[in-house]
């Protein structure tokens, strides 16, 4: 049992509290005493006996943070060095929850972990979990301080206006020990929560070779590339990269697409495959004509619109609770299904929580606008992307959780000190090992793309095949980026047994080291038959 040390509700008013702590369960509730209230700080410390060798784990802001185990020596240093003036011209904070609270990303203490959501402490085999069970009411920031012996929980509430009568749930911390399957199962059901039905998926995502720079040629010729395979994918999804500019949706490139879109989705359906496209519904970038046409459209703060990051020409966040906002994403959705398009891959969705709203915390908005999402698609299928995991929980069918893998097995090395979310290969499966548990549970887990053609990647042949095995065997969805029909025998065959490792249950999961490289020993169970490997990443 944790023992409470002290708790923090600050408020512009008297606020009436009420608190219970009993079988591994916290609760904290608050309600105005007489008149409005601004909600300042929620937050409570609890005593917990850390030992020297513990291995920790918090789960990032959103799918693509970083987000490993770590002994006690190691820390994130990501962002505190950064000039200011860079972060400002490149948004490197935007990704992230960096944005909301300068001091969270400066803190370098040892052994001082920080994370969102959920966390354990590992020995062994045995886990000590600490979570959230009420995400939908603002996001919980959560503080393992080993020096302290303490484990704090902040709730992401500050400008949260309480109406009088209004009665808010500030906390609801769940602390469990034991097994991995058997603390994640009790989180699941404290929380009431089961992923939606879905069916692990093999196919094609257009992203990885061409980047933004697809075309109708390239398209039609990677497509006519999986008829080669000698295991037949699921789903052809083409990525970013056939819109004119991120945000008008409606406008198909004609220099690269001069047929439009509408004949290739009919192809991938004659070809028996499931059609997929990719769309960022709550951003739009500054050379778009929704951003030129449409400034009350967009997120505000300081009288300026909200910048989301640096990607194409700058994007900027719009307001989820806009009623031409929602009309326009309703109408881009339903432009697509008419075409036969069954998987939306939505991404970049922490846009729409960069701000708060009087009557609303930042988890509110997310958790709202993943419910208007799940509505908008309807029988559908959602691949959720850049989405703070918690809000995803449950209304996804597949999800990222992890960040973009990079063509260099660590992005280039000037870019390493920067942001949590950046591309890496060396980061996405490390976060496919340690939130695997998610997978089943919350969604079927996305953790991006393998390749293993020869050109246009630096990284070596093990690395392309460590990366594809942690995919097979962690993830429920494995997609390609290649073009298959380039695929010699070797490749062929390796394809084929990721397919059958897809289907592998896995059996334990032990880490031997997780210093520089992380060394973990899987065993899993094929056919009837155990099977022990080492991975390395």
């Amino acid at each position: 049992m944790m023992q409470l040390l002290s708790k923090t509700v600050k408020g512009t008013g008297p606020l009436r509290l009420e608190e219970k702590l009993e079988n591994g369960r916290y609760t904290l509730r608050v309600r105005p005493e007489d008149g409005e209230v601004e909600l300042e700080e929620i937050s409570a410390t609890f005593r917990f006996e850390f030992a020297k060798d513990d291995i920790y784990f918090l789960n990032g802001y959103q799918s693509w943070t970083y987000s490993p185990e770590r002994t006690r020596r190691q820390f994130d240093s990501s962002m505190a060095f950064v000039p200011k003036a860079l972060d400002k011209k490149f948004g490197f904070s935007q990704y992230s929850d960096y944005f909301a609270d300068p001091v969270y990303r400066r803190d370098l203490r040892a052994g001082y972990k920080k994370g969102y959501t959920y966390a354990y402490v590992r020995r062994g085999r045995h886990f000590f979990l600490f979570a959230s069970l009420a995400e939908q009411t603002g996001f919980t920031r959560i503080f393992l301080d080993p020096r302290e012996n303490t484990v704090v929980f902040k709730k992401d509430c500050h400008h949260r206006f309480l109406q009088p009568g209004e009665d808010y749930l500030g906390l609801d911390l769940w602390f469990d020990e034991g097994g991995e399957t058997a603390v994640f199962d009790g989180w699941f059901e404290k929380m009431g929560i089961k992923a939606l039905p879905a069916r692990p998926k093999v196919g094609y995502t257009s992203w990885y070779n061409c980047y933004q720079n697809i075309s109708e040629t390239q398209i039609l010729r990677d497509l006519e590339g999986l008829k080669t395979l000698n295991v037949k994918p699921d789903i052809f999804q083409i990525d970013d990269g056939f819109e004119t500019f991120v945000g008008d949706w409606f406008d198909v490139d004609e220099k690269k697409f001069p047929n439009g879109i509408e004949p290739i989705v009919q192809k991938i359906l004659d070809e028996g495959y499931q059609a997929g496209i990719w769309l960022a519904p709550f951003v739009a970038e500054k050379n778009s004509v929704l951003f030129r046409e449409h400034p009350d459209w967009f997120q505000q703060k300081d009288g300026a619109p909200i910048f989301t990051g640096a990607n194409w020409s700058g994007g900027y966040a719009l307001d989820p609770y806009n009623e031409d906002v929602r009309d326009y994403v309703r109408r881009s959705v339903e432009r697509y299904k008419a075409m036969g398009i069954t998987l939306f891959k939505l991404d970049f969705l922490y846009a729409a929580c960069m701000s708060s709203r009087p009557d609303k915390t930042r988890g509110e908005i997310m958790d709202e606008t993943m419910d208007f999402l799940r509505e908008v698609c309807g029988e559908c299928q959602i691949l959720g992307c850049g989405v703070p995991l918690c809000s995803a929980f449950g209304k996804v069918e597949y999800c990222r959780i992890g960040p973009d893998m990079s063509l260099d097995y660590d992005d280039k090395l000037f870019m390493r000190p920067f942001h949590n979310e950046r591309p890496s290969t060396l980061h996405t499966q490390r976060n496919t090992l340690y939130r695997r548990q998610l997978d089943g549970r919350a969604f079927l887990n996305d953790p991006d793309v393998f390749l293993l053609r020869d050109e246009n990647t630096t990284l070596s042949k093990h690395q392309k095949q460590t990366l594809a095995v942690v995919n097979a065997l962690f993830g429920s969805v494995l997609f390609g980026s290649d073009d298959f029909g380039k695929y010699d025998g070797a490749k062929h065959r390796f394809f084929q047994g990721l397919c059958a490792l897809q289907k592998a249950e896995i059996v334990s999961v032990d880490p031997v080291s997780i210093d520089k490289i992380h060394t973990v020993n899987v065993t899993y169970r094929l056919r009837g038959e155990e099977r022990t490997l080492t991975l390395q990443l």
